[in-house]
């Protein structure tokens, strides 16, 4: 919960939050960096707002959480619960969008009016500020890019799809793919450090690279160059000023996004007649989703109910 200059109500609740958020906020300004926007506030309480970010197929404004892939939740009335419990206008949308507004407003995109957001975890979400506002189509459903086919006799997605990027290029899709390669060698450096080729992670497969294993670079250049694929698709639609990679893989840096901008330049549209936007690694880290539904909540409802863009 939010109020109109930012600040968490939650600490009136909760003992030692409110040092807590100014620590984060004080974080979060120092990672920008000097002269950049300095984002929600915390110096007052007036009035107040509460702003939720949720994983899966958000209804815009509705705030109803459809269904995700990674999660039970099943036509979940987000929107509404949080309002009876709160008694505060309420904004609820999915995590990836209200990242990519923080990072649009704030953080890698600041300045920009068109920017994608692909955040690569467990699996991948999208979101779309175009024209300075964020994109969610008909429903609230659209940028839900993880799901973009491109591969369509790749490996299975959880949606029930084959080929979605989130199949080929998430953190999901690193570690099985590491998971075999290590059963494939269980005397090589994945299977080592793991302790057996069924226990090797991404995070072990982030180890081994850094130490130099062949195989986990190679790990890492498949995911990159999938990765590359669906950002080279989504620059020739939409032509962003910037994207921003987030999500955990990202802080793997450039074993992960030299490989994706180079496929990016090998399939994008036009590359010889146009200038590329930069593919670069989020600014705002875990706090974007926050930072995002809480912008999203102080900008309010309108007089009819719909929830501001």
């Amino acid at each position: 919960m939010w109020d109109e200059d930012g600040d968490g109500r939650a600490a009136r609740d909760r003992p030692g939050h409110r040092r807590h958020q100014d620590r984060r906020w004080g974080r979060h300004r120092r990672r920008r960096g000097p002269g950049a926007h300095p984002g929600p506030d915390p110096a007052s309480r007036r009035g107040g707002h509460a702003g939720r970010d949720g994983r899966g197929r958000v209804e815009w404004p509705r705030g109803r959480l459809r269904w995700a892939p990674h999660n039970a939740y099943r036509r979940l009335e987000l929107r509404r619960l949080l309002h009876e419990r709160t008694g505060l206008p309420t904004v609820v949308d999915n995590d990836a969008r209200a990242a990519a507004w923080a990072e649009a407003r704030f953080g890698a995109g600041a300045g920009t009016d068109d920017l994608v957001l692909v955040a690569v975890g467990t699996g991948i979400g999208g979101g779309l500020v175009l024209d300075g506002a964020v994109y969610r189509g008909t429903a609230g459903l659209g940028g839900e890019v993880g799901h973009m086919i491109v591969a369509p006799d790749g490996d299975p997605c959880d949606c029930g799809n084959r080929g979605c990027l989130e199949a080929m290029a998430s953190g999901s899709a690193l570690g099985r793919a590491a998971r075999a390669a290590a059963a494939r060698d269980p005397g090589g450096r994945l299977a080592t450090l793991a302790g057996g080729p069924q226990r090797v992670t991404g995070e072990i497969v982030f180890q081994a690279a850094k130490e130099g294993d062949q195989a986990a670079i190679a790990l890492f250049e498949r995911t990159g160059y999938w990765l590359g694929v669906g950002i080279a698709s989504l620059i020739t639609i939409f032509d962003p000023d910037v994207v921003v990679v987030g999500g955990g893989l990202a802080a793997t840096g450039d074993l992960l996004l030299a490989p994706a901008r180079a496929s990016m330049e090998r399939y994008v549209f036009g590359r010889a007649h146009r200038d590329l936007p930069p593919v670069a690694p989020a600014r705002l880290g875990g706090d974007a989703g926050l930072v995002g539904a809480a912008t999203l909540a102080l900008r309010g409802i309108k007089a009819d109910g719909r929830a501001k863009s």
